[in-house]
């Protein structure tokens, strides 16, 4: 097997030329050897054909550094173990990074749209590419979020919105973005969920939390409560003598399986508080000022 040729013997510059006298001498031996100037002459296009890839070799940087390390030959193989490579250069230039360069000298020299040359070379070697994803947001409310729900998108598609999605959540439907090239695959519908707040309810993860109001005779001798939740229709005893900020926790009530956990708020109408202040008495209202040095 022939030995790769020295690129930079082949284009006549020094090992330490800079990269403007590679090209200067590439243009010179390109506009000597092109084969629409040797018609009829094979060896004057393998000649062009080697010192293009000499060219190509020298005026990509890293291929460059490799080279002048040891670590590949002129033909821009890596170097066998027994000395060996891949004869020839390759006829084409496509992979390597002095293809827009050449393309452009060609088309200087010799009048060729070589753009169109290297387009139709690259286009037939691309491999499927997969199409771009859609991607939407959209706002759900809170009890929607721990049901679920359908929602059409302004694509027209229509999203399954499963049991206790969360705010930030992205959801998918496969296939359904724009169309791939090449015979690849179409994109994604990417949709990002945002959950409003609620009133009185919040979420930790699967556990439910729930402010609940109850009156002060509700606490003080307790009392039946029926709760409808997205999960259906919730039944508990609220004990004699509750107090604001109790916590009561029902398993399995919450999102998914969770705990619903429910955080008692005593709440005293305008007739509750005007019966305390009666029953508190003048004598006990005095003391209190008292004490507190109003009078």
């Amino acid at each position: 097997m022939l030995m790769a040729k020295d690129p930079y013997k082949l284009l006549n510059v020094p090992n330490n030329a800079k990269d403007a006298e590679i090209q200067k001498a590439y243009r010179l031996l390109a506009k000597k050897y092109h084969p629409d100037v040797n018609k009829d002459k094979p060896l004057m296009a393998e000649k062009f054909k080697e010192i293009s890839a000499a060219y190509t070799l020298l005026s990509d940087k890293e291929m460059r550094r490799n080279y002048d390390k040891g670590q590949i030959d002129g033909s821009g193989q890596k170097k066998s173990p027994f000395g060996h490579g891949r004869s020839g250069y390759g006829s084409d230039f496509s992979g390597m990074g002095g293809q827009d360069d050449m393309a452009s000298m060609f088309s200087s020299l010799f009048g060729m749209n070589m753009g169109n040359m290297r387009g139709g070379m690259q286009q037939r070697h691309q491999p499927p590419q997969k199409g771009a994803d859609l991607r939407y947001k959209i706002n759900i409310n809170f009890i929607n979020a721990l049901k679920g729900e359908s929602k059409k998108l302004s694509s027209g598609l229509i999203l399954k919105i499963p049991k206790g999605v969360e705010s930030g959540q992205v959801l998918r439907i496969k296939n359904k973005g724009k169309p791939g090239t090449n015979g690849g695959p179409s994109g994604d519908v990417k949709v990002e969920i945002s959950v409003a707040p609620h009133k009185n309810l919040k979420r930790n993860g699967k556990k439910l939390l729930l402010n609940l109001p109850i009156s002060l005779e509700e606490a003080v001798y307790g009392c039946k409560i029926s709760l409808p939740l997205p999960s259906g229709e919730v039944e508990f005893k609220v004990p004699e003598g509750s107090n604001t900020g109790q916590k009561l926790r029902l398993n399995g009530k919450g999102v998914n399986g969770g705990d619903l956990i429910i955080t008692l708020m005593i709440t005293l109408s305008d007739e509750e508080i005007k019966n305390l202040r009666e029953w508190s008495g003048l004598k006990n209202k005095l003391d209190y000022k008292y004490r507190k040095g109003l009078i």
